[in-house]
């Protein structure tokens, strides 16, 4: 028998390797199932190079003992010879993978192990931790090495009739959860079920090996993309849709990422995308290796070439973890292009769950932007049906669902002449209602925009593209929706115009309210719009985004006034005394006033402009103003 002091190869690490290196206790099997298939490939690899017998079963068993209070994993890989445990179990924070690639000159990394300290790993759960174990090349004798935790070990001739190793662990009391087989089931599930080797929890196989990533994208159906996410994703639906990812220069990439079907917000900070190192579960926070923007996704990322340390720490700073982001970046950028060139009806079916991930990619990705601005769409309104049109159908228009859709080039197109070049959008199709059919009764095509993530995508885009000037539908009224018709002036000089802002002014006395009195083409047109210049909202939008709370009604605004409504009419007519309704008594000019505020009052309610107190005090005054006029009979 031998004894001896296991040797630190960095200074203190021991009690940091037992206790602290990993956050999780349950990792200590995910790191001995990798060493185990590590060994196995190790044999395989050196057997054909001649120097050892291959094992016909390649096997990791796991063994339960409750009576002992003992988990044993084994394998029949390569086995060690005496001097093997000396060097690679002795000496910790030495790892032999990197020793026995130069050996046999295997330019792919084929080993889970990168830092020579999983092994270390079972102390956070042993008492005493046990490896019986016989090499394949030498085939002499077997070795049995044992440590109670600390630096002192033994090492002693045993008996095993297989190669292989044996890691038998004693574990502390206060981890006998994982001497259950649920436990354990669920564990080789979560890091080990796509491992190239059979596991086998008391010789019945407990993972699914195989993992579809590692296959060419022509080798798959759809049906085993979608299995893979149900799988991996279980009561969460089916993906909207999916990208393979496979490279061997100038790293070893592969993976599935999918777009899924958000119910509610995404969450941009948290990400599942779960990372592998060949085939190994690693970790779902992969924030250094994911932009922002592409969080929310889900899938798998395996990688031999991502850098692992034990904190993970180096992620943030390595010029290749960096350049793996852009090769996801581009490959998701180009698979929209191609649906959008070759699928357009797919592509506007997905858009309402997708367009979050590509506009907060564009500003905040510039290589993401110069590859996905042009896959942009927006669901557009135009004043004419182009299924109800005699001529062919527009290519430029993408219908879907009764919808259409359009890419902001193709809009400017089909729109050169007119509003001065400009986008007219709407954000809120109830709240601008009225401004949006005066806009599409004068034939005018107006695109939908999102009211979140729009109201930063929009002056972005602005920003970067002079080409682009938005307006939205409510901001304000060109000439070319209103009437030009000359206006027949009073003895004062005054127009009907000039009267109805008059009495509107005086009835609101509000200098915050700019009052415009123009005739509407539209017959149903209402007769008051609230209008919002386009840069003022914009400023009251952030403000309210800022403060996380809904955008309301900015003091500063412009009251449009329909003249050619009327009740518009009505009103000039009563503030002229020219409205008889008692032949006895003529309307006195308060109840003009009444009406100028209700006439206000209901264009703030068409906008969302009033709160609850405001709408029952409307009710209250609508009433009374009902009562007045009938009273008035």
């Amino acid at each position: 028998m031998q004894k001896g002091k296991i040797r630190i190869n960095t200074e203190n690490i021991f009690p940091i390797i037992k206790k602290a290196v990993y956050s999780d206790h349950e990792i200590f099997l995910r790191e001995l199932v990798s060493n185990s298939v590590d060994a196995i490939s190790k044999r395989r690899m050196a057997s054909i190079a001649g120097d050892c017998k291959n094992c016909d079963s390649p096997k990791v068993n796991i063994t339960l003992d409750r009576e002992k209070n003992t988990l044993t994993i084994s394998d029949n890989g390569i086995g060690m010879n005496d001097d093997e445990i000396k060097k690679y179990i002795n000496q910790v924070a030495f790892s032999s993978a990197e020793e026995f690639l130069e050996k046999y000159k295997k330019d792919n990394d084929e080993f889970i192990g990168h830092f020579g300290l999983g092994f270390y790993s079972s102390f956070m759960v042993s008492e005493k931790v046990e490896i019986i174990t016989k090499s394949a090349i030498t085939e002499t004798k077997a070795y049995k090495w044992s440590c109670d935790g600390s630096p002192s070990f033994t090492m002693e001739e045993s008996e095993r009739e297989e190669i292989g190793t044996d890691v038998i662990l004693h574990l502390l009391d206060e981890e006998k959860e994982f001497i259950e087989p649920a436990r354990i089931k669920s564990l080789i599930k979560k890091y080990c079920d796509f491992m190239p080797i059979d596991v086998l929890l008391e010789g019945e196989c407990i993972n699914k090996k195989n993992p579809p990533w590692r296959k060419k994208a022509n080798e798959l159906s759809d049906e085993d993309y979608i299995e893979l996410y149900k799988y991996l994703y279980p009561y969460q639906g089916e993906p909207l849709l999916w990208i393979h990812l496979n490279t061997d220069f100038p790293y070893n990439l592969q993976g599935i990422l999918y777009f899924p079907k958000l119910s509610g917000r995404a969450d941009w900070e948290k990400g599942e995308i779960k990372l592998y190192c060949n085939q190994v579960f690693v970790s779902d926070s992969i924030k250094e290796i994911v932009p922002r923007y592409l969080l929310p996704l889900r899938g798998v990322i395996d990688s031999t070439d991502i850098p692992l340390n034990v904190s993970r720490s180096a992620l943030q700073t390595d010029r290749k973890v960096r350049s793996i982001s852009s090769f996801i970046s581009k490959k998701i950028a180009n698979k929209l292009k191609d649906l959008l060139k070759n699928n357009p009806e797919f592509y506007a079916k997905i858009w309402d769950s997708i367009s979050a991930f590509v506009k907060i990619g564009v500003m905040e990705d510039e290589k993401f932007s110069e590859l996905a601005i042009d896959n942009i769409i927006f669901e557009t309104k135009l004043g004419i049906n182009p299924s109800e049109q005699n001529d062919s159908k527009d290519k430029s228009l993408i219908e879907f669902n009764n919808k259409f859709y359009t890419t902001l080039d193709c809009y400017k197109k089909r729109n050169l002449s007119k509003e001065d070049n400009k986008i007219i959008y709407c954000s809120d199709e109830i709240a601008q209602s009225n401004a949006l059919n005066l806009w599409l009764s004068n034939n005018y095509e107006v695109i939908k925009a999102d009211p979140l993530i729009d109201a930063q995508f929009i002056p972005w885009l602005e920003s970067k593209n002079d080409k682009f000037k938005f307006q939205r539908v409510d901001s304000e009224i060109n000439d070319n929706l209103g009437k030009e018709e000359p206006e027949i002036v009073d003895k004062d000089g005054k127009s009907s115009s000039d009267n109805i802002k008059e009495i509107i002014s005086k009835a609101l006395n509000n200098e915050k309210i700019t009052i415009k009195i123009q005739a509407l083409k539209d017959k149903k047109a209402p007769p008051a719009l609230i209008l919002l210049p386009e840069q003022m909202r914009r400023i009251n939008d952030m403000g309210a985004y800022m403060e996380q709370k809904i955008p309301g009604l900015p003091e500063y605004h412009v009251l449009l006034i329909n003249r050619d409504h009327p009740l518009i009419n009505g009103l000039i007519k009563l503030s002229n005394n020219k409205l008889i309704l008692d032949e006895k008594k003529k309307m006195e000019r308060p109840l003009t006033e009444k009406i100028a505020t209700h006439v206000y009052e209901m264009a703030k309610l068409s906008v969302g402009g009033l709160d609850q107190k405001q709408i029952i005090n409307l009710q209250l005054n609508n009433a009374e103003l009902i009562t007045e006029l009938l009273n008035s009979q």
